[in-house]
């Protein structure tokens, strides 16, 4: 099985994508986004102020942006880089994706 370096550390992945090795903090994460988005419903539901509400809407989409970019870059150091290491016609295809990830990303 592969290595590879995250923040200057050498981790063996545990699946198939740059992600696997982290996933229960990214599962974490993901759950605390979902409690912000619940509790814009429940902010809904119970007449909340506008801008109280416009407030948590912008603290859920930068978490949202925060996790899209982490896993990005998991992606570029994981597929993208085992990609250009195995050469071929793969690292064209692994680096338009990530070509259109980025250009989702930005128009969100």
């Amino acid at each position: 099985m592969a290595t590879e370096s995250v923040a200057g550390e050498i981790v063996k992945p545990h699946g198939p994508h740059g992600y696997s090795h982290d996933k229960e903090s990214h599962l974490k994460r993901l759950r605390r986004i979902e409690g912000q988005l619940r509790g814009l419903q429940r902010m809904v539901e119970e007449d909340v102020y506008c801008i109280d509400i416009l407030t948590q809407v912008s603290a859920s989409t930068k978490g949202l942006q925060s996790f899209a970019l982490q896993l990005l870059e998991e992606h570029l150091r994981h597929c993208v880089a085992a990609a250009a290491v195995g050469g071929g016609p793969e690292i064209d295809e692994k680096v338009a994706e990530a070509t259109a990830a980025i250009a989702r990303l930005l128009r969100t």
